[in-house]
């Protein structure tokens, strides 16, 4: 049951990685370059984000 569930959300993911990369149902350079702005791109971003954020509450926190 559990196995089926996260087969599910892994198939999910892909299809929606299609989409933004291109066509459903085939990997052509557009999943690939979608792969490549969420994980190269967007993740690293948002991690900085969240860092800058934080450290500037931290900082708001001291004062």
């Amino acid at each position: 049951m559990i196995e089926q569930l996260i087969t599910n959300i892994f198939m999910f993911c892909v299809y929606v990685l299609q989409v933004i990369g291109g066509s459903p149902g085939e990997f052509g350079l557009g999943y690939y370059l979608a792969n490549l702005i969420i994980f190269v791109i967007l993740q690293p971003a948002l991690i900085l984000l969240f860092f800058i954020l934080w450290r500037s509450e931290r900082k708001k926190n001291r004062k």
